[in-house]
């Protein structure tokens, strides 16, 4: 994964082996520390960036439902929030998690009361993720829109969907300005590239960059399809 902020500059690439250590740890922080296992849910509290995209996949990992945007935050069992979402993130009563989302996954410069800063958390946590109890896929692992989907329906529809993205197997790279806030953007910005074996240009505030601009990324990312 590639992650472009547009309204900061801010560019972060992701190999393969960096963003499989960033779940494996999140996982860990996530199963051990917070203590969330099958059956329990995380309200996801957080835009279109590749953080929450590793949050996505430790939620997948450890077999908790990632329920992205929290329409029911008191409900859930952990909140996972960004800095623009803390208020709502208060509403959780169980365990809270802020993310600065700062360049380089840098920490808060004074952390929030009531949330524990994830840049501090996660960098201790285990580099290898083993789940407490198998995850079952024919268990609730996502809910977005207000549509629950189980693990098997996630990797069954991003695979049917991906050619209609453009994503034709490994060396695809669709590029993907959508939000995380619906099925089609978690999709052409996460779900469909790792169905497929391609990978991911995901650009937040995509809108403020010209086309010009658009067409030298393209370019440049090696580009194969786009989402927008």
């Amino acid at each position: 994964m590639t992650f472009y902020d547009d309204a900061t500059g801010e560019r972060v690439e992701l190999s393969v082996a960096t963003f499989a250590n960033w779940v494996a740890k999140t996982a860990n922080l996530l199963q051990g520390d917070l203590g969330a296992g099958p059956g329990d849910r995380v309200a996801l509290l957080l835009p279109a960036h590749w953080q929450t995209a590793v949050w996505l996949l430790a939620c997948s990992s450890v077999g908790v439902v990632a329920d992205v945007g929290g329409a029911d935050v008191a409900a859930a069992d952990v909140v996972v929030s960004g800095p623009d979402t803390l208020d709502v993130a208060r509403g959780c009563g169980g365990e809270r998690v802020a993310l600065a989302l700062r360049p380089l996954g840098g920490r808060f410069p004074q952390l929030p009361a009531g949330f524990v800063d994830y840049a501090v958390e996660v960098p201790g946590q285990g580099d290898r993720f083993v789940p407490f109890s198998p995850v079952d896929p024919e268990e609730a692992a996502l809910i977005v829109a207000g549509r629950e989907f189980t693990g098997a329906e996630v990797v069954e529809r991003a695979r049917d969907e991906a050619t209609g993205l453009g994503l034709t197997g490994p060396g695809s790279r669709i590029l993907s300005g959508l939000g995380y806030d619906t099925w089609e953007g978690l999709n052409a910005g996460l779900y469909g590239a790792l169905a497929t074996g391609g990978s991911v240009v995901l650009c937040r505030h995509l809108s403020t960059l010209g086309e010009e601009a658009l067409a030298k990324r393209i370019e440049s990312e090696r580009v194969t399809a786009v989402a927008r």
